[in-house]
Formats: structure tokens, C-alpha cells, sequence
């Protein structure tokens, strides 16, 4: 059964920055991306940033491009370092795995954790 663990969440300040952690198990991923994606309360939820197998793919939304930056640990960890945070940021963050190319969309996911609240003060 394949696992997705998120951990690093938590309550900071405008400005400050926070590293979440994913990390997968359960099976051997080949060639898998990896994405995020967060849910702010009564919004849908929406992609974050993604990357691809071999960490040398990766896309970011437009409002977190230049201050999330999205890493490949290996074949089953990514770590996505937040920088610069700002209130409406504030969302439970979700780890989201595939096997095949980068994906944007979250319906293209087979695999997710649980998720990890963020909240950012103003």
C-alpha cells in the first residue's frame, strides 16, 4: 500500500519561510513526479508546484514562482522550501504523487497524503 507522508507545517509570520517534506513508500517508483497542491478553507483546492522524476522539470503557479522552490530528495522524497510567506498562503498543503511525466492537474494523481496546515499571520 503506498504511503505519502507530509511533515513541516505550522503557524509563522508574514515573511518568514517553512520547508515541507514528502516522502513516499509502499512500492518502487521508476520514474515518478511529484506535486503540490494546497486547499485554503472554502476554496478548491489548487496546485502549488510539481517536478518530475529526476528533479530537472519543475512548474510552479504563477502567485508562489520566485518564492517556493521545489526539490527532488530521491526517487520518493521532494521537499518544497516556502520562502517569503504572505497570509493568503494559509491552506493545508497536500504531497500528491504519479508515476509518468509532470502533471499540473490534480485529477492526474494517483497518490496523496494527508496533508499539512500552513498558516501564515499577518
Amino acid at each position: 500500500q503506498v504511503q505519502l507522508v507530509e511533515s513541516g507545517g505550522g503557524l509563522v509570520q508574514a515573511g518568514d519561510s517553512l520547508k515541507l517534506s514528502c516522502a513516499a513508500s509502499g512500492r518502487t517508483f521508476v520514474r515518478s513526479a511529484m506535486g503540490w497542491f494546497r486547499q485554503a478553507p472554502g476554496k478548491e483546492r489548487e496546485f502549488v508546484a510539481a517536478i518530475n522524476y529526476n528533479g530537472g522539470i519543475t512548474h510552479y503557479e504563477a502567485s508562489v514562482k520566485g518564492r517556493f522552490t521545489l526539490s527532488r530528495d530521491n526517487a520518493t522524497r521532494c521537499t518544497l522550501q516556502m520562502n517569503s510567506l504572505k497570509p493568503e498562503d494559509t491552506a493545508v498543503y497536500y504531497c500528491a504523487l504519479r508515476e509518468g511525466i509532470l502533471e499540473v492537474d490534480s485529477t492526474g494523481y494517483d497518490y496523496w497524503g494527508q496533508g499539512t496546515q500552513v498558516t501564515v499571520s499577518s
